[in-house]
């Protein structure tokens, strides 16, 4: 169930120091002055300039502002977050904070290193997210929308206000007294996310007035669901070895096998098949029953090939691999 702003930051415990992800913007500026009030002297806060809109600078100043005010330390990090063909804004500026929160680490400007980061998402966020994935077709890991934490190199991240409101977020805000600022992107409904937000969240509310409810217990459910996938996952893959030896795969029931060739791609090459490539390359395994039969297949953004007994997964622009073997 939804919580408020208090009850929420009331079960927060990070392990200190804590930097607060900072934009400026009102679910930042409420997550900002509730740690501070919490953790005086043990929290500072780390605004990642995008410089993808005029405002950008506008932007810098009043955290600048806000936080002399409230004495927390600010890091300012300067990110290129220009987006690359064929990839989305949100996507480009979402992987430039994290590249940001993660130099933060390795700075020495702290007398104590940062141990966790505290990002502003919120339920209206969480449900967001999981009507994205549901649009694009997503399996259990789209279902699963945000996690609450985890870590990430030296870095433990958090998202205590999940299970908050956007609208109880505003009215904390209000009985602070707090100033912040508005993302004019925000309004574009260009953005499929923000149409989300202005027409469908509306809507939603009018027809399932607990909806943030249900819907983040059905993203909790798929969360469960693909831990347990994941364990499975891990067993097979230590059966079928790495590289994956093709006779052990074919062994496997087809959801077996779908599922341990993604833990494989994504665990060890960082790729993510599509639907149409992963059904292929479950479809070719199948076939490659004589010795003279070769795969090769374009997965995510490299290949799938056998060479001997096993599979193997490349990526040209990273080396160049040996000629497709004649199998033995």
């Amino acid at each position: 169930m939804t919580l408020s702003l208090v009850q929420a930051m009331a079960a927060f415990e990070p392990e200190l120091p804590l930097a607060v992800g900072y934009s400026g913007g009102a679910d930042s500026t409420a997550l900002l002055l509730a740690c501070a009030q919490k953790w005086p002297g043990q929290v500072s806060a780390v605004h990642v300039h995008h410089g993808l809109q005029d405002a950008a600078d506008d932007f810098e100043v009043h955290c600048r502002k806000v936080c002399a005010a409230l004495g927390v330390p600010l890091t300012v990090l300067k990110m290129d977050a220009r987006h690359a063909p064929g990839q989305s804004p949100e996507d480009a500026a979402r992987r430039a904070r994290y590249k940001a929160f993660e130099a933060l680490s390795l700075m020495d400007k702290e007398p104590v290193a940062i141990r966790s980061i505290a990002i502003a998402h919120h339920a209206d966020d969480q449900i967001e997210t999981l009507l994205l994935a549901l649009s694009r077709g997503s399996g259990l890991p789209g279902l699963s929308a945000m996690p609450q934490s985890w870590a990430r190199g030296d870095l433990r991240y958090h998202r205590p206000l999940l299970r908050v409101s956007g609208a109880d977020i505003l009215r904390w805000l209000a009985d602070q007294g707090a100033a912040f600022v508005t993302d004019p992107s925000n309004a574009n409904e260009r953005y499929t996310r923000n149409r989300i937000r202005a027409q469908l969240l509306p809507a939603l509310a009018q027809c399932f007035p607990q909806f943030l409810d249900t819907f983040a217990r059905s993203s909790a459910h798929a969360a469960q669901a693909q831990a347990l996938l994941l364990e499975v996952a891990a067993q097979d893959l230590a059966q079928v070895g790495v590289p994956p030896r093709i006779k052990l795969l074919q062994a496997l029931s087809l959801p077996r096998l779908a599922n341990v060739l993604r833990h494989w791609l994504q665990s060890y090459h960082q790729a993510t098949p599509s639907t149409a490539q992963l059904e292929e390359l479950m479809r070719q395994i199948g076939a490659c029953r004589t010795r003279g039969h070769a795969l090769h297949l374009k997965v995510a953004q490299g290949f799938c090939e056998r060479r001997g007994t096993e599979l193997h997964w490349y990526n040209p622009g990273l080396f160049s691999p040996p000629n497709p073997p004649k199998c033995p």
